[in-house]
């Protein structure tokens, strides 16, 4: 009895292993998000204070951006929302901050900085972007939407 049941116990693991080994990748896509949903409730809204200064051109000014929905005083508020959701996954975060002793090239990209607080996806944002080399740079032209574009 004990004989049947262990081998009628190995065959199930065997079948059952075979079949999901089989399963195509993306028949678990929607099981495993790659973006953390949005943190419900009226003072856990994702909402970012971005300051900009030193840019000229009308982009300086102190921008609110709301998402989920999108709003605030933010002059793209749905393409930055829409950016920071396609951006935002598990263990990588929009908001990163250059690599560290990372090779970058000597260019001078202005004196345009710009401050970053608030909330995004459940956790606290403060982080400032600028433009004194290239890995600086590249960091803020990966934001835009978020910051304005300077590359023209």
């Amino acid at each position: 009895m004990l004989r049947h049941f262990a081998l009628t116990v190995a065959t199930s693991a065997a079948a059952s292993f075979t079949v999901l080994s089989g399963a195509p990748a993306f028949a678990y896509a929607d099981s495993f998000p790659l973006m953390p949903p949005p943190v419900s409730g009226p003072d856990k809204a994702d909402h970012l204070t971005v300051t900009v200064s030193g840019a000229g051109g009308g982009h300086d000014g102190r921008f609110e951006l709301d998402c989920h929905p999108a709003g605030g005083s933010h002059p793209n508020a749905q393409a930055a929302c829409d950016y920071l959701d396609r951006h935002t996954s598990w263990g990588k975060s929009p908001f990163a901050p250059a690599q560290e002793r990372g090779m970058c090239t000597m260019q001078y990209g202005g004196p345009a900085t710009a401050h970053v607080t608030g909330t995004w996806a459940g956790r606290p944002v403060d982080t400032t972007y600028r433009r004194g080399d290239g890995c600086e740079i590249a960091r803020w032209d990966a934001l835009v939407p978020v910051l304005p574009d300077l590359s023209a």
